[in-house]
């Protein structure tokens, strides 16, 4: 005979592993979608294909080609003549929200 807590605890491990199944397949799409993404070469006419695609946006591009630094290149501490740019730094704030029952943000 199989106790309730037995039957609870086989329903709780079926639960997470459809839950982390789920998430995995979610996950392996995106990385299928990034490994088939189609490689550009920066030149004259990416600014013209760019705007005529939908929403101005590329989505999972991989651009080949020579970028110039607008400063100086970085260059790695663990690898000597390995050297990089910085494409664009985007900065993200979330909005901080008083709890009045924790009384912290």
């Amino acid at each position: 005979p199989i106790t309730p807590g037995e039957l609870l605890c086989l329903g709780s491990s079926l639960a997470f592993s459809g839950i982390f199944y789920y998430i995995y397949r979610k996950k392996a799409r995106v990385v299928s979608r990034i490994q088939e993404a189609p490689k550009l070469q920066v030149d004259d006419d990416l600014p013209a294909l760019v705007s005529t695609a939908e929403g101005r946006c590329l989505p999972y591009v991989a651009l080949e080609g020579i970028v110039l630094p607008a400063q100086a290149a970085l260059t790695s501490h663990y690898h000597e003549g390995l050297q990089g740019v910085i494409q664009k730094l985007l900065l993200k704030e979330h909005r901080l929200i008083w709890n009045s029952l924790a009384r912290c943000w």
